[in-house]
């Protein structure tokens, strides 16, 4: 999913969730249900946990400092704090190492190109540069 640069990511995860496709070995269909996902301190909201939770899907997220206030503040009323794996979470390092290594390039970085095509295109490209 390719959004514009002001576009708050929290905003697009059920979409991007709901483009999942997990592929098996064989028939059958893909699974669009992924094992668990881990998400930076921006995807720390109601709505993204409520969906996870929806759809038995283990997350990993962070809470960030405001919402851990106001949780605490309520007392008992604000409820128990989320489940949080730290082994889980140190996995995410790999996608942040991802994006910093696409980010070396140019034209990635600060977003030349004018439409989404071609965008995602030089993305296509420096991800291959990097496998060889």
């Amino acid at each position: 999913m390719l959004t514009g640069g002001n576009v708050n990511d929290c905003t697009q995860f059920t979409t991007v969730m709901a483009g999942i496709e997990l592929r098996r070995r064989g028939p059958g269909r893909p699974a669009t249900r992924p094992w668990r996902v881990l998400a930076d301190k921006g995807y720390s909201s109601r709505a993204t946990r409520s969906y996870l939770r929806r759809r038995h899907i283990p997350a990993t997220i962070p809470e960030r400092r405001d919402q851990r206030a106001n949780r605490l503040r309520r007392g008992r009323a604000g409820g128990r704090p989320p489940s949080f794996d730290r082994v889980a979470y140190r996995r995410r390092n790999i996608v942040e190492r991802c994006f910093d290594r696409l980010k070396q390039f140019r034209a990635i970085a600060t977003r030349f190109d004018k439409t989404a095509t071609s965008c995602r295109g030089l993305i296509d490209l420096a991800t291959l540069l990097l496998r060889l």
